[in-house]
């Protein structure tokens, strides 16, 4: 796709309302959140550059395609690995154009620059998506009663 910029979520808060329903339809009921707000809030912790967590926003001409996190976690439960690439979701009109891709690059190159030598990721059903883009099943895992795979990427310093 044509013209699309990946910038910190912080540069652009007006994209939160449309980025938190997005979300909120998407996981909302599995992670028992009961209102938007819940998911704005969780958005607005996301808003940095230098601390953890941060979120990206793909965007072009004005309009939200996606986003994506670097977090300290990601998953209950797996605290010992550290940090995590999570939260990637592209709007539905703007999927299969290689901005989930872009996205998780931009996540692995801010990693990358702070010294992070591997990332881990839970997904329900991507794996054949992010073996794609370099990602390695590490072990099976339940995320709310729902079976899905911890994977992980060696980083290559820069």
């Amino acid at each position: 796709m044509r013209g699309v910029r990946i910038s910190y979520l912080v540069e652009y808060p007006e994209y939160i309302p449309q980025l938190a329903q997005w979300l909120f339809e998407q996981w909302g009921s599995v992670l028992g959140e009961k209102t938007l707000e819940v998911r704005i809030k969780k958005l607005k912790a996301h808003m940095n550059r230098d601390k953890l967590p941060i979120a990206w926003v793909a965007h072009a001409d004005g309009q939200l395609l996606g986003t994506a996190a670097l977090r300290v976690h990601d998953l209950e439960g797996r605290e010992d690995l550290t940090p995590w690439l999570g939260g990637v979701f592209i709007g539905s009109d703007f999927r299969r154009r290689g901005i989930g891709g872009a996205l998780c690059a931009a996540v692995e190159d801010a990693a990358r620059s702070r010294g992070i030598q591997t990332l881990y990721l839970f997904t329900l059903d991507k794996q054949a998506w992010y073996s794609r883009l370099g990602w390695t099943e590490l072990c099976p895992c339940v995320w709310h009663e729902r079976s899905g795979d911890i994977m992980y990427k060696q980083l290559q310093a820069a």
